[in-house]
């Protein structure tokens, strides 16, 4: 199988495994995912720098761009929700912020005490409730609940794929910039921190470390890690990072060929 171009016995392994046993949840209570062997993988080739400047993804998002989600991961992410009863709809809002520095990223480090997701990062969004019109809005909800940035300060650009959790959640990514003016109030009963990355980091492929680990059950799992500052950045959030990457480059492909008025 070839991936990018290239051979990759990741990809040939992997497209062999039956999808149960990438979505199945890690049940290991001492499961550390910062010291699970790392995978050797083919670097892609990296973003422009005018490819992450907040003008060319606004414009991205108003244009048909053909594009693929991660290979490895295909089988998680969908169009859109399906109907699967078994599975919890959720929403997560990307929050693109421009900073003097060039864009970076808003995310949560979510609270200890919770159930499902405990400690980890993770942009804000929850489930969408009967009350939510639609992923959307629940994802803006929930990023003010959450965080406190109320909606008359988002812009919205546009959506991504659904990615299919190992812990059963179906999650829709939102994204959109944060516009002057926005204040951060944590709730602190579901976020222990709240901090920004710069998005060429999340963004570098050189970055993206591909791991494996047993489940408890002989099955094989995989799953991308970011590593920033003391930040370990896993699991579904990585996954929707990636995943923004693969779109980014395609339209910087669509850019070259005169279709994107890039930045102004």
């Amino acid at each position: 199988m070839v991936y990018n171009g290239l051979p990759c016995i990741v990809c040939e392994f992997m497209s062999q495994l039956p999808k149960a046993s990438v979505n199945k949840r890690i049940i290991r209570p001492d499961f550390d995912p910062m010291i699970q062997p790392v995978v050797p993988t083919r670097v892609l080739t990296p973003l422009l720098p005018e490819s992450l400047e907040l003008e060319f993804i606004r414009e991205a998002f108003k244009l048909p761009v053909d594009w693929q989600v991660e290979p490895l991961f295909k089988n998680s992410f969908q169009p859109d929700f399906q109907d699967d009863t078994a599975l919890r709809r959720a929403a997560v809002f990307v929050p693109l912020v421009q900073r003097p520095s060039g864009l970076h990223v808003v995310l949560t480090r979510r609270a200890d005490h919770l159930y499902d997701h405990a400690g980890q990062v993770s942009f804000p969004g929850g489930r969408i409730e009967a009350t939510d019109r639609d992923e959307i809005a629940a994802a803006l909800r929930e990023t003010q609940e959450e965080i406190g940035i109320a909606p008359e300060y988002i812009q919205l650009f546009g959506t991504q794929p659904v990615y299919n959790t190992s812990t059963r959640f179906t999650m829709k990514p939102v994204i959109g910039a944060l516009k002057p003016g926005f204040t951060v109030t944590p709730d602190h009963g579901e976020v222990a921190e709240v901090f920004e990355v710069p998005l060429s980091v999340l963004l570098d492929p050189a970055k993206h470390q591909l791991h494996h680990t047993g489940i408890g059950t002989g099955e094989d799992r995989y799953y991308f890690s970011i590593s920033w500052q003391s930040y370990f950045i896993w699991g579904a959030t990585a996954a929707l990072i990636r995943n923004f990457y693969h779109f980014l480059a395609a339209a910087q492909g669509v850019h070259h060929n005169g279709r994107i008025s890039g930045p102004r």
